[in-house]
């Protein structure tokens, strides 16, 4: 276990509170959007899974998840939209401090993995699926 964890610090395997967080995960999500997803239990599972999180803000008759986040944007999981497509470009990403712990963490959970990392100069990134095929991206800014 890693010091300076923060709840969302899937490497780390801790739930701390801090703000000052220290974590190779850290900021995981900041983002905000929706994805739409086909089962949202199901989605729901996976992403607590990846981004550890308990899933319990459902809301809209169960049909919409609110993933919790600290600080930040917002992502919501929308089973309202069945008739959805999951092809095109990431429809999100993630920041990570430590890409190559992030990666090594999605692999540990058998996530699909759809790129290698790739370094475009001043980020590097992966590519990867959620259950519903929707790209997702992690991404860490190169130091200099």
């Amino acid at each position: 276990m890693r010091d300076g964890a923060c709840s969302f610090c899937p490497v780390a395997g801790t739930r701390s509170t801090s703000r000052a967080c220290s974590c190779p995960c850290a900021p995981w999500p900041w983002l905000d959007g929706r994805c739409p997803v086909s089962d949202l239990e199901r989605s729901a599972r996976w992403y607590a899974r990846v981004l550890a999180f308990d899933p319990d803000r459902f809301s809209h008759e169960d049909t919409i998840l609110d993933i919790p986040v600290e600080d930040g944007p917002r992502l919501a999981l929308d089973a309202n939209r069945p008739q959805f497509t999951a092809d095109g470009p990431p429809r999100f990403f993630f920041w990570t401090d430590d890409l190559a712990a992030t990666v090594e963490h999605l692999q540990g959970l058998d996530v699909r993995i759809t790129s290698e990392v790739e370094d475009i100069g001043s980020v590097f990134f992966v590519q990867f699926e959620d259950p519903d095929g929707n790209p997702l991206m992690v991404c860490q800014r190169a130091s200099w």
